[in-house]
């Protein structure tokens, strides 16, 4: 069954979301997107189930499934706005812009781009303005310079940053490259509310770094 242009813009806002972040988004934040209440957020979706290109699973609100692969786009990659190497900033919400970049130019893979935002990575050749290429993976070798997606729950968005990666028992540190910054420390032991910083997770590891109109 054809989908109606409503329809196609919630499911490659779903698609969009799951490439980025590897998790669906939820019933509201489906809702806040189109500015719908949650009830005709729930419509929409149902409608989408029932032309095959979802599943829903009761009694979860991040439980939509995409039935179906997006349509794959030969040598491009996906640019997800600014990645911050300072503080870090609200990752956006789906891709800016697709660059005809071929993905099998790194190894692993690229699987989408961020555009780098401060200085904080500065010592390892990576200044504000370049194109970091990032596998997608939840898990890193520490030493590698990743993509960190922090939660805060208060508000419920996520930030992401780039860092070097090191872990020792329950202890991440998220260490910039630059003496001016102070490394961010995560607790994974302890509990969500009384953590200092939100919770955590690996948006993927950088791969390679493109860098336009400088020397």
């Amino acid at each position: 069954m054809a989908l109606t242009s409503r329809q196609l813009e919630i499911l490659t806002f779903i698609q969009e979301w799951v490439r980025e972040r590897g998790f669906p988004p939820s019933h509201g934040e489906v809702a806040e997107r189109f500015g719908f209440n949650r009830n005709a957020a729930r419509e929409h979706l149902l409608a989408l189930a029932r032309k095959g290109e979802i599943e829903l699973s009761p009694n979860d609100a991040r439980g939509i499934r995409l039935l179906k692969e997006s349509p794959p786009r030969q040598f491009e990659l996906p640019l997800f706005g600014n990645i911050a190497a300072g503080s870090p900033i609200t990752a956006p919400e789906h891709a800016r812009e697709w660059l005809k970049i071929d993905p099998e130019l790194f190894r692993p893979r690229a699987d989408f781009l961020h555009r780098v935002d401060g200085d904080s990575m500065i010592d390892a050749g990576i200044v504000s303005g370049d194109l970091v290429a990032i596998h997608h993976q939840s898990e890193a070798a520490n030493g590698e310079i990743i993509a960190a997606c922090l939660l805060d729950r208060r508000t419920g968005y996520e930030s992401i940053t780039l860092k070097r990666y090191r872990r020792r028992g329950s202890k991440v540190t998220l260490e910039p490259e630059n003496a001016r910054y102070e490394p961010l420390v995560i607790d994974l032991a302890r509990e969500a509310d009384v953590q200092e910083l939100p919770s955590f997770r690996i948006a993927g590891v950088m791969v390679g770094l493109l860098r336009q109109g400088r020397s």
